[in-house]
């Protein structure tokens, strides 16, 4: 079943390591095939040196395993909440990339302070609060998820528009039409975290990116009017 997609999902979890976005297992990645309402994700605890597309892991949206030999990833009940909340989203990293999960640490949202950031996040990458003892208790990875919508919810935000998250004193989700486009913005999110903190250090009263700024930006990738890059 959907052996095409663990072929895609593998390589993609492959480009996590490759992009110095992981240390040994410390990430994921996933998608969906929304015809079967169906995830591939990786499996738990798996190294990469050894790991084959025939480890994926195939799960449902509500965290069932529906097939493969090995435990899938121990995120898999946040992806399950994600896709299944979010019908636009089609795959989904996390990682503990260092600059993304400083960031979560110290419990700050991501603005946007350059073109970097615009080009991809159309405005502040939020920081979701700390989980409940009660919700870690009543399932830490499913409530995760739950935080995740949460934020997006209160805060008024387009997963599409901002594909990405950090989670306090954890590290980063993002997402995108796919694995590979999910992927693409974990690389983006950690960059943008780095360069942010280089420039706060530079200077502390740096101002953010003026929405006009931001506007023209993202609208130039993004939308019906977007004229960046080949057609």
């Amino acid at each position: 079943m959907l052996e095409e997609l663990k072929e895609k999902v593998f390589q993609a979890n492959l480009e996590l390591p490759k992009r110095d976005l992981i240390k040994y297992t410390w990430g994921n990645v996933s998608q969906v095939d929304r015809e079967s309402g169906l995830f591939v994700i990786k499996p738990s605890g798996v190294d990469y040196d050894v790991m084959t597309a025939d480890d994926m892991v195939v799960c449902d949206f509500d965290g069932n395993v529906v097939e493969g030999n090995l435990r899938p990833s121990s995120d898999m009940p946040t992806h399950a909440v994600l896709y299944k909340t979010y019908p636009e989203i089609g795959g989904i990293v996390h990682t503990h990339s260092p600059w993304a999960a400083s960031w979560a640490q110290s419990g700050l949202d991501v603005p946007a302070m350059g073109t970097t950031h615009a080009d991809t996040f159309y405005g502040t990458v939020p920081c979701a609060r700390f989980l409940s003892k009660e919700e870690l208790d009543a399932g830490y990875e499913h409530e995760t998820g739950n935080v995740i919508v949460e934020t997006f919810t209160k805060r008024g935000l387009d997963p599409v528009a901002v594909p990405g998250i950090l989670l306090q004193g954890h590290g980063p989700f993002t997402w995108g039409k796919d694995a590979d486009d999910a992927v693409m913005h974990a690389v983006v999110l950690e960059e943008v975290c780095r360069m942010n903190a280089i420039t706060r250090f530079l200077n502390p009263f740096a101002p953010e990116l003026p929405q006009y700024v931001l506007d023209k930006h993202y609208l130039r990738k993004h939308g019906k009017n977007a004229y960046y890059g080949q057609k």
